[in-house]
């Protein structure tokens, strides 16, 4: 792998694409057997967009053969205190070329309530980053 692509995530929320500051977004690589390798772990700046990320892919002329792909495959996680996390598959990132993935974040209403013990009610909260 000689070529790199980047890319950068734009997350948003509502259908006004009201940026989300300070979501957290991790960057993750398939592997074999099903696992997932972190490559980058990055916080979105007051317009919602993360630093560009630079990824090892297969040089363009791979994908004339049989067979061969001219991209690398990213999966995306991005999460926010006061927000549901959302989760993107197989993200194609091409050599020479940046990238720009949008994820909306939905927000919660209130916090998930998971259980109750001795009168105590437990609640599930988005981590505060």
């Amino acid at each position: 792998m000689a070529s790199s692509g980047t890319i950068l995530v734009r997350v948003y929320t509502s259908n006004a694409r009201l940026p989300v500051p300070g979501a957290m977004v991790a960057i993750l690589r398939p592997r074999a057997g099903g696992k997932l390798e972190l490559v980058a772990l990055r916080v979105t700046d007051e317009s919602g967009k993360t630093a560009p990320v630079r990824l090892a892919t297969p040089d363009l002329d791979q994908g004339t053969s049989p067979g061969g792909m001219p991209y690398s495959l990213v999966t995306l996680w991005a999460e926010a205190p006061g927000y549901g996390y959302q989760v993107v598959e197989g993200v194609e990132i091409y050599p020479g070329v940046e990238t720009v993935q949008e994820l909306e974040l939905v927000p919660l209403s209130r916090p998930e309530t998971i259980g109750s013990a001795n009168g105590e009610t437990t609640y599930l909260t988005p981590p505060n980053l």
